[in-house]
């Protein structure tokens, strides 16, 4: 963990940043990471849950679904795993590691334009559209990690969860996927790319 003044990049997903504009994270402030996999409900059009899809649709035949129905628990069962998974780092973070920024309340970014690039290339792999990238001035705590080492989406024992949130929290070592937390006062001096104006014809 370091404190003290740097200025890194961030790629913009949601809602676009202005030059100027402050951010502040303290251990209160919940980041959208935290609001996607904490806080968002999946049910059908009837109000059902995972659990009352199930429920309902089992039968000694076996499950059938419709699409609706298949969408929710498809959804809800990704988003559950990443939960996890976020709740495993977590809970290292704050036996062995309280040192460092939480991943549910920072701001991710990177510290070169190269590593921000790659991410760029991985959201928009899945669809994501992201608006820019912005250069930021960051007074607070950072933390360098290798996104590539957290838990994987899968179903191996939560034990081994644990030993690769360990494995995580030891930092970049490899840096085949830079990611920096970062928390404190955080202040958006450049606009990198903006991605939304369009290009002008020649």
């Amino acid at each position: 963990m370091k404190e003290n003044e740097l200025y890194v990049y961030h790629l913009v997903t949601r809602k676009k940043m202005r030059l100027g504009q402050i951010i502040s994270f303290d251990k209160k402030q919940k980041n959208t990471l935290y609001q996607f996999f904490f806080e968002r409900e999946q049910i059908n059009a009837k109000g059902e849950d995972f659990f009352q899809i199930l429920q309902e649709n089992y039968s000694n035949a076996g499950l059938a679904l419709n699409k609706e129905n298949a969408d929710v628990t498809i959804n809800y069962a990704n988003q559950t795993i990443r939960a996890i998974r976020e709740v495993i780092v977590e809970m290292v973070r704050l036996q062995e590691y309280p040192q460092y920024p939480s991943r549910l309340s920072c701001l991710y970014a990177t510290k070169t334009y190269e590593d921000v690039m790659k991410w760029k290339e991985l959201f928009e792999s899945y669809n994501r559209k992201v608006l820019q990238i912005v250069k930021l001035q960051v007074n607070g705590n950072s933390f360098e990690g290798d996104g590539n080492l957290l838990p994987k989406e899968d179903g191996v024992p939560f034990s081994q969860k644990i030993e690769q949130a360990r494995e995580y929290w030891q930092g970049n070592v490899e840096n085949e996927l830079s990611e920096l937390l970062i928390d404190g006062k955080i202040e958006v001096v450049e606009i990198m790319d903006d991605f939304t104006t369009p290009e002008k014809s020649v």
